[in-house]
C-alpha cells in the first residue's frame, strides 16, 4: 500500500476505492489500514508488470510511457498512470526530450471486469484531468484494459463524468481533512473485500453491540 506523503493531496488510486465503498476508502487512506486478499494481490501483480516509471517504449509513431507520475494542483491529487500512449500529431503537445508534438491517451489496467459506470471510469478520467492540467491540452477519451478478457474498452471523458470526479474528490477531501470514516451496511460485495475483517460491516449494521452479541448467541443456538 502506497502512503501519500504530499500534504493534503489525495492519491489518485483512492478514487476507485471511494466509488466502490466510502468506508473502504477511509479505512485505507484516512486511517492508513490495509489488508491483502487474493484479489488485491493479483491486482498488484498486474500493475507491477505494467508500471516501470521512466520506461518509454516506441511502437511505430506511438510512444508508450508506463507508470507516468501525474498531479493536479486544482484537484489536489497525485499518483501515476498505468500507461500513457503518446501518438505523434500536429495537434498534440510538446514532450520534454522528444521532437515533435504528441497526443496523450491514458490507459488504465484492471485485473477483472471493470466497473465502467463507476470507479474504473472515474479513475481514468481523473488521470486524464491531471494530464490536461500538466500539459495544457484536451483529452476527450481514454481506455480501460480488462486483463481477464484481453480487451480494451474506450471511455468517453464526458462533462458529466468529469463533474462526478470533482464531486467525489470534494467529498474525499472533506472526509480526509476531518479524519472521518463513514459507516456502511453489509452488502454482497463485502464478501470479496480485502478490508472485511477490519471494516466489520456486520457489526455496524447490527445496531448496538448488545444487539450484535444477542444475534450471535441466537445464531449459535440454531
Amino acid at each position: 500500500m502506497t502512503v501519500n506523503d504530499d500534504g493534503d493531496f489525495l492519491l489518485l488510486s483512492g478514487i476507485e476505492h471511494f466509488a466502490f465503498c466510502r468506508r473502504q476508502w477511509a479505512l485505507i487512506h484516512v486511517e492508513q489500514q490495509w489488508q491483502e486478499n487474493f484479489l488485491t494481490q493479483e491486482g498488484h501483480y498486474l500493475h507491477e508488470r505494467v508500471h516501470d516509471a521512466g520506461f518509454t517504449e516506441k511502437r511505430g509513431s506511438v510512444l508508450l510511457s508506463r507508470g507516468m507520475p501525474v498531479r493536479s494542483e486544482s484537484l489536489r491529487v497525485t499518483g501515476s498512470c498505468d500507461m500513457v500512449e503518446m501518438d505523434a500529431s500536429e495537434n498534440g503537445v510538446p514532450i520534454q526530450g522528444r521532437e515533435g508534438r504528441w497526443r496523450l491517451y491514458p490507459v488504465e489496467y484492471k485485473r477483472g471486469k471493470p466497473d465502467l459506470a463507476g470507479g474504473a471510469a472515474m479513475q481514468l478520467c481523473a488521470e486524464a484531468m491531471c494530464l490536461e492540467e500538466m500539459f495544457v491540452t484536451d483529452i476527450p477519451e481514454g481506455a480501460v484494459y480488462c486483463a481477464s478478457e484481453h480487451r480494451r474498452i474506450v471511455i468517453e471523458l464526458t462533462p458529466e463524468l468529469r463533474d462526478k470526479v470533482r464531486s467525489a474528490l470534494e467529498e474525499m477531501h472533506n472526509y480526509f481533512s476531518r479524519g472521518y470514516t463513514p459507516k456502511c451496511k453489509m452488502k454482497s460485495a463485502c464478501k470479496s473485500c480485502s478490508m472485511l475483517d477490519i471494516c466489520r460491516p456486520d457489526f455496524q449494521s447490527a445496531g448496538s453491540a448488545k444487539m450484535y452479541m444477542e444475534r450471535l448467541i441466537r445464531e449459535e443456538g440454531e
